[in-house]
């Protein structure tokens, strides 16, 4: 499986800037118009992709209300599992139309699927990508089948053990995929910075051979930056029009300007990242002049022999360096030197010539 990768000809990994997911989830709120509001909101702000979620109550879970059915503590206390993935699942109907209004405004567009049949029907729409959601880590059969399609693949590994990860990652090259990135996350909704625990990211990479990223579902973008500091090339941040409408994420969700500052932020935090060679930027080149090097402080006939008198050592940085100071008090003027010029290694007598270093 190789590292760097494209997803609809965008580069990911590598000299790459950061590539910023705008999670849909349930925020349309079941409203058609508001998720197509959602898909231009997400380009405006300068995301490169939005993501949807493609399930139906039936297909995740059961319409009953036994025990583990009826959410206990949390975001969605007191809530059956049905009723909530009816409210929040994005119409499979809806689908072709979202797919297409992307494609027109230039915005990759591509979903989790949660089911086999779910996976088939994406392929049925050119989806450029899959998502692997967290708490499908260990849905094994519906890896294979999406590593069956060739496409790139995220995977999210939120609650997952790292013999979990392993397990999903082999089956996953097993079954013929061959681009993935795996995306560490927090399962709180909303979840603690505290809890981030962005270290562990970097050995996902290096353990598997493969990118990683960020699913992030904390309050604010600071952790999100923090990670593209430790190497995250993928950020996934929820997002709505607006909290105050409600909806089943919206708690955790970027309103449109906080996700433009998100994309923003990564991005400036990428660029600062630099090549880590210790060549100087071309911003630094001016500020040469504020370092001192050793200058004639008045005119220096021929053979004069430097000395404090004529000689000091003051900005601007032009001439020999400070360093050579002992050297060149020790030497002579091989011509004649005019007042304010800079000491070279050429002023010095051939003979008794100092390093210019």
């Amino acid at each position: 499986m190789s590292s760097a990768f494209e997803i609809g000809g965008r580069a990911i990994g590598g000299s790459a800037k950061p590539y910023v997911i705008a999670e849909m989830s349930g925020n349309h709120n079941g409203d058609i118009a508001r998720a197509l509001k959602l898909i231009d909101a997400a380009k405006e702000a300068g995301a490169d992709a939005v993501k949807l979620q493609t399930y139906t109550a039936d297909t995740i879970t059961l319409d009953c209300d036994g025990p583990g059915f009826v959410i206990e503590g949390g975001l969605w206390h007191g809530r059956r599992l049905y009723d909530l993935y009816r409210e929040a699942h994005t119409p499979w109907e809806w689908h072709p139309r979202l797919f297409a209004h992307a494609r027109a405004i230039g915005i990759h567009c591509f979903s989790s699927p949660f089911d086999e049949t779910a996976v088939d029907f994406l392929e049925s729409l050119d989806a450029p990508a899959y998502k692997i959601a967290s708490f499908e880590i260990v849905h094994l059969p519906l890896i294979r089948r999406v590593a069956a399609t060739g496409k790139p693949t995220i995977i999210s590994t939120g609650m997952a053990s790292p013999d979990e990860i392993a397990e999903a990652v082999d089956a996953f090259r097993a079954a013929g995929g061959k681009s993935a990135a795996l995306l560490h996350c927090t399962s709180a909704y909303p979840a603690p910075a505290a809890d981030a625990n962005l270290r562990y990211m970097p050995s996902l990479g290096s353990r598997h051979g493969c990118l990683f990223g960020l699913s992030d579902h904390t309050i604010g973008n600071q952790t999100a930056v923090a990670a593209i500091a430790l190497g995250a090339c993928i950020v996934e941040k929820h997002f709505t029009l607006a909290r105050a409408d409600g909806g089943p994420d919206s708690a955790f969700s970027l309103e449109p300007a906080e996700l433009r500052d998100l994309v923003g932020s990564v991005r400036v935090a990428f660029d600062s990242l630099g090549s880590g060679s210790s060549e100087r930027g071309a911003s630094e080149k001016g500020s040469f002049a504020f370092r001192r090097s050793i200058y004639a402080t008045r005119d220096i006939a021929p053979g004069e022999r430097f000395s404090a008198a004529n000689v000091r050592v003051v900005r601007p940085g032009y001439g020999l360096a400070p360093r050579n100071w002992e050297r060149v008090v020790a030497s002579r003027a091989a011509g004649a030197i005019k007042r304010g010029a800079p000491i070279e290694a050429a002023m010095l007598r051939a003979d008794e010539k100092s390093e210019n270093q």
